[in-house]
């Protein structure tokens, strides 16, 4: 069955479900990617460095594991569905607070609480959808769904291309609280899921007693996605700020670049999502790893802006591809009692241990007299290769049905299904 083929078997149920979800990580990752090409003239506002601002991208990252924490016990105690909308409420509200900020503390301050709420939208969202869906459509919703990550930095490229000029850092954070709309839909189209209302009449166990149970396979689960953000993150964050201050690039062309890798980045998640449905999760996330190290040169040291943008397309069709298969395997990995905690919660510690990259590159940039492209290229190449060595000898529960004894068994490092 092909991949249409099998969404057009989806009820309208569950279309809205993944709609739902989709949008919810689209709209946060909105919200989190304008800060990216903006980094430079906050700077300039409040009278420091790029380095001194890059540090909101660490706060928020590593908030993300509090949240990612706080938001799936209450996913996993109360349900999936009203959690999302407090989070979206959430995150929207500190986005638009953002563009009030007077000066760099307050700046500060205000993204490390939108951290902690963009920390419980993935993990509530994926586990919502994955337990809604049929086993056979996983992998292409997996896409989807991930997929909406790079759209989200497509959004923010084409409101910073078209709007920026206009409206200026602080108004590219007052159209971020759009989002906070998705509530209605949900509130309107979206049910509980059915895993989660099943676990709910027959009693959980607490997230700890469970944790401890699978202590291999959690720590095995944060490795994986600690090097899984330092790809992604590594090779988006400081993008921008490459091409605006070592390219000297203006405004407008960064805009058109960064559309260009993220529709990249958005066939790159479907297309391996999908394919992960034929081959394995493992095998797909090892084959995508593995082509961006060679794409690398050219996505950094291409000598003009449209070769540097196949570049970027071809990188972000690896990077996010690998991470297309990331909701579907974190959560048919995860043991059913805490399906709304743990792969939420494993992907935000990776984040916290991740969250230092842009600071990290911004710094070796200085180091190496502003040559961020050198920075960026030595972080993609080793983290690509640690994510494919990871994921190649680790685990994997393809098409495990939820609810069942299966789910609850941990599995070692199997071949792939």
């Amino acid at each position: 069955m092909s991949a249409l083929e099998s969404l057009r078997r989806l009820t309208p149920q569950q279309r809205n479900t993944v709609i739902a979800s989709y949008l919810g990580w689209t709209l946060d990752a909105f919200d989190f990617f304008i800060l990216v090409f903006v980094l430079k003239y906050i700077a300039e506002e409040f009278h420091t460095d790029v380095p001194a601002v890059s540090v909101a991208i660490f706060l928020t990252l590593a908030m993300r594991a509090l949240g990612a924490l706080v938001f799936g016990l209450a996913a996993d105690h109360y349900g999936r569905r009203i959690t999302l909308m407090a989070d979206v409420l959430l995150y929207s509200l500190f986005e638009f607070l953002t563009g009030f900020s007077t000066g760099l503390t307050m700046f500060l301050v205000l993204r490390a609480l939108y951290g902690i709420a963009m920390g419980g939208e993935w993990g509530v969202g994926a586990s919502l959808v994955m337990e809604t869906v049929p086993e056979e459509n996983r992998g292409i919703v997996s896409g989807i769904l991930q997929a909406g990550y790079p759209s989200g930095y497509l959004i923010a490229s084409i409101v910073f291309f078209l709007l920026f000029p206009v409206i200026g850092w602080r108004g590219m954070f007052f159209v971020g609280a759009v989002p906070a709309l998705l509530v209605l839909y949900i509130r309107r189209n979206v049910e509980e899921s059915p895993a989660f209302l099943k676990r709910q009449a027959e009693g959980r166990r607490p997230f700890l007693t469970v944790l401890r149970e699978n202590i291999p396979l959690f720590i095995w689960a944060v490795l994986l996605m600690t090097a899984f953000n330092f790809f992604s993150h590594g090779t988006q964050d400081i993008y921008p700020t490459f091409l605006e201050t070592q390219r000297n690039y203006s405004s407008y062309t960064v805009g058109a670049i960064a559309i260009v890798y993220n529709i990249g980045a958005i066939c790159g998640g479907l297309f391996f999502g999908a394919l992960s449905q034929r081959i394995g999760r493992k095998k797909a996330i090892v084959i995508a790893a593995l082509i961006a190290v060679p794409v690398a040169p050219l996505w950094a040291h291409a000598p003009g802006p449209v070769l540097l943008a196949i570049g970027a397309f071809l990188m972000q069709f690896f990077v996010q591809g690998a991470w297309g298969i990331v909701p579907v395997h974190l959560n048919e990995l995860s043991p059913d009692e805490v399906r709304g905690t743990f792969p939420g919660f494993a992907y935000q510690l990776g984040n916290l241990l991740a969250s230092g990259n842009a600071t990290l590159q911004a710094g070796l940039a200085a180091r190496w007299d502003g040559d961020y492209a050198y920075a960026l290229l030595i972080v993609a190449a080793v983290v690509a290769l640690i994510v494919a060595a990871l994921a190649g000898f680790g685990y994997e529960k393809k098409d495990v049905r939820f609810g069942t004894e299966e789910a609850e068994e941990p599995h070692g490092a199997v071949p792939s299904a």
